[in-house]
């Protein structure tokens, strides 16, 4: 099978792109991209001398290159988007374009194409929070941020153009992501970087929001089932083993990091911070996955990658991601 990875630059798609490419020895990886400041070429620097790897530059919203890269492809896995709700709450504007216009356009060249398998990639947060128990597939839609509103928008899309003309599509709905190569804006490895360096590490409010955390490993394993084995029209959602308040996360790194409670910093909460996100996965298991990393070893393993792979984050910290920090937590990074 032919694979386009969109958003395969990024931190899941290059792991998906990784695992599909060492998993599968008969498939072929072309990851588009347009390369924000997420998306970078050295996610995948272990996979670009693969003979069955192809990287094409470009952006989902622009039908020209879509169509390009889509050429003989037997599927799309779709990871494209903007993903940081603090982003969002500051530039809805870039959500709308990629999550819902990039889907659409995606959408009418995978028709156009006849295309035998679409996969959206999309997020618990499109649920909204809860309280008690766990989201099902079945949960209704209330998303809070501009961020989750348009991951909404997209699924919708996908689910009206499977029921208007047959399209085979499916889509998944994961938990909270950590491991290599996330950029250093999302709660884990922003806390690790900070750790290391001796910096202070900013906590929303109480920090007492709660996360189902799953390594990323485990989800490229469940879109990876999905895509192969799940029914055209469904949703599936792909949950994390364990439950975590981001204090205690927090105070994780600051285990393994050898640093102490000194460094936590308790800032203003965002707007409509969700207070719990937990999702069931049951369906998806009966496809046969299961999550296999539990948190407290993937979050052993995430530190000790941070560790050993400054060469990849060193760039990050610097230039416009400093002044990015400052505006978002005012504070400055040493």
């Amino acid at each position: 099978m032919k694979l386009l990875v969109t958003g395969g630059a990024g931190f899941i798609g290059s792991n998906f792109a990784r695992y599909v490419l060492s998993e599968h020895a008969g498939d072929s990886v072309v990851v588009l991209d347009k390369l924000t400041y997420a998306g970078r070429r050295e996610n995948l620097a272990d996979v670009a001398d693969n003979p069955r790897f192809e990287f094409v530059h470009g952006a989902i919203e622009d039908r020209e290159v879509v169509d390009a890269a889509l050429e003989g492809c037997d599927a799309i896995v779709n990871f494209a988007a903007e993903s940081h709700v603090d982003r969002s709450i500051e530039d809805p504007d870039a959500f709308i374009t990629t999550d819902v216009i990039g889907t659409h356009v995606l959408l009418e060249a995978a028709r156009a194409a006849g295309v035998g398998r679409y996969l959206q990639v999309s997020t618990d947060e499109v649920y909204g929070s809860i309280e008690e128990g766990s989201f099902t597939e079945k949960s209704p839609i209330d998303p809070s941020s501009p961020y989750s509103a348009s991951k909404a928008g997209g699924d919708m899309l996908v689910q009206a153009y499977f029921r208007t003309y047959g399209m085979p599509a499916l889509i998944c709905r994961a938990s909270n992501n950590y491991g290599p190569f996330q950029y250093p804006e999302k709660l884990i490895p922003l806390c690790v970087l900070n750790a290391l360096a001796g910096d202070k590490l900013p906590v929303y409010g109480d920090g007492m929001q709660v996360r189902n955390w799953l390594y990323v490993e485990d989800h490229c394993s469940g879109i990876d089932t999905v895509l192969r084995k799940g029914a055209e029209g469904d949703v599936y959602n792909i949950g994390g083993p364990d439950e975590c308040p981001n204090i205690e996360v927090v105070n994780r790194i600051i285990e393994l990091t050898g640093r102490d409670e000194s460094l936590i910093d308790y800032v203003t909460d965002r707007p409509g911070h969700d207070r719990r996100y937990s999702l069931s996965s049951e369906k998806t298991m009966t496809l046969g996955w299961e999550a296999k990393t539990r948190f407290a070893e993937g979050l052993e393993r995430t530190v000790a990658w941070y560790r050993e792979n400054e060469n990849w984050w060193a760039p990050i910290r610097s230039g416009d991601y400093l002044e990015y920090y400052q505006r978002q937590y005012g504070q400055s990074l040493a």
